[in-house]
């Protein structure tokens, strides 16, 4: 798994984030629970946290100097190998944290890259992800891991060797124009390949990162799709024709957004959104079970806008029912926080589907109302499919 499955353990991690004024520590808490989880998808152990209330970042350290005092003890005793942070930094930052802690030090783009380059299974989704990390590199190079021992593998390090590293910004640009040639000739026969598709109706899954898209996406199209509970399980897109009745239609699985997604990862990935970019019907599929959906559903809404997609027919699917449970608290916040689960009925005729019309409420692994799903589906198909091919008309 990479270049650090041959450690004999696992390598520990901290993670790190401030607190602004903006922010209650609940919030500020999911975004470390998140951040634990990549570094857990990336194969580290979390192995504790810090957080800093600040108002702006430190532009030496991104933290305070006693916080950084505070976290050198615990690495030190605890035997931690990296430090993530949880914003992205810049090159003369990661420079002094690492003198400071002596442990090799990541933000949180560097991580995503990360775990991008150890899911690329194709060379399209490889060229990707190595574009993405050479501009992430390229403002990074003057003196950045000089005193680390890159050679020894680990979480961070996947991709351009010590050898790239040290090569002046010349050779790393033309890198970076080859692989964007690369790109574009991939691209070109992508959009052949959407060409040769015709007119059938085209539906994308689109959400959050681990929303269970590929299980449903296998659930559609009977077949077996990669899913697993990990952050970006699926990063090549996968299409595939399935058929509702007698109406056939074409579903692709695309790369899951997440929280202060990359941008480099944005932009190298255009062809994989341009799935997104030309699909006809949406779904953007919600994991109702976590306790910040509400905010991923914004960070879904705030991607497709910004990829130009946000204008398509769009079906919000609440997925994982099951596991959802209701917070009920008591009107003197002193007695203890219970919690319910609510029928089908009932999450109906929640202001969940009051604010995110239309909408339907599944559990794609344990195939609750998944019949409803696919009768609202074919319905918004086949208001496409007939204005394409009128002729068919006769057969609904």
């Amino acid at each position: 798994m990479g270049a650090y499955s041959t450690r004999a353990e696992k390598e520990r991690a901290i993670i790190i984030g401030i607190a602004t004024r903006e922010q209650d520590p609940d919030q500020v808490e999911e975004f470390l629970d998140e951040l634990a989880f990549l570094v857990d998808t990336a194969g580290a152990i979390p192995a504790g946290r810090f957080v800093q209330k600040m108002e702006v970042p430190n532009s030496r350290t991104y933290i305070g100097k006693g916080k950084l005092e505070q976290i050198r003890e615990y690495v030190q005793t605890h035997e931690i190998d990296i430090a993530v942070f949880d914003d992205e930094l810049s090159a003369s930052q990661l420079r002094n944290i690492e003198e400071e802690l002596n442990v090799r030090v990541l933000d949180r783009t560097n991580l995503i890259l990360d775990i991008f380059a150890s899911r690329a299974k194709t060379a399209y989704a490889k060229t990707q992800v190595e574009l993405a990390q050479y501009e992430y590199l390229l403002p990074r190079l003057a003196g950045m891991w000089t005193h680390l021992e890159r050679q020894r593998g680990g979480i961070g390090l996947r991709g351009p060797g010590e050898t790239e590293i040290e090569t002046d910004r010349r050779i790393i640009r033309d890198k970076i124009a080859n692989l964007k040639e690369q790109l574009k000739r991939i691209d070109r026969q992508m959009i052949t390949q959407r060409k040769n598709r015709g007119k059938m109706v085209r539906v994308s899954l689109v959400g959050y990162t681990n929303v269970g898209k590929s299980t449903l996406m296998n659930l559609l199209s009977k077949s077996e799709v990669f899913a697993e509970n990990k952050l970006f399980a699926t990063l090549d897109t996968t299409v595939r024709k399935v058929v509702i009745g007698n109406l056939p239609f074409l579903l692709s699985d695309t790369v899951g957004f997440i929280r202060k997604l990359p941008h480099h990862l944005v932009e190298s990935f255009k062809s994989t959104l341009d799935e997104v970019r030309e699909a006809d019907i949406l779904l953007h599929v919600v994991d109702i079970s976590h306790p910040g959906f509400e905010e991923q559903i914004t960070i879904v809404n705030q991607t497709l806008h910004d990829i130009k997609a946000s204008n398509k027919p769009t079906l919000v699917v609440f997925n994982k029912i099951d596991a959802f449970q209701y917070v009920i608290r008591e009107e003197d916040d002193l007695s203890p926080i219970t919690r319910a689960n609510l029928s089908l009925e009932e999450l109906k005729n929640s202001w969940m589907a009051k604010n995110n019309s239309p909408c339907i409420f599944i559990s794609a692994t344990k195939k609750e109302n998944i019949e409803e799903f696919r009768d609202i589906l074919y319905n918004k198909v086949k208001e496409i499919h007939v204005t394409r091919y009128p002729y068919d008309d006769f057969l609904f």
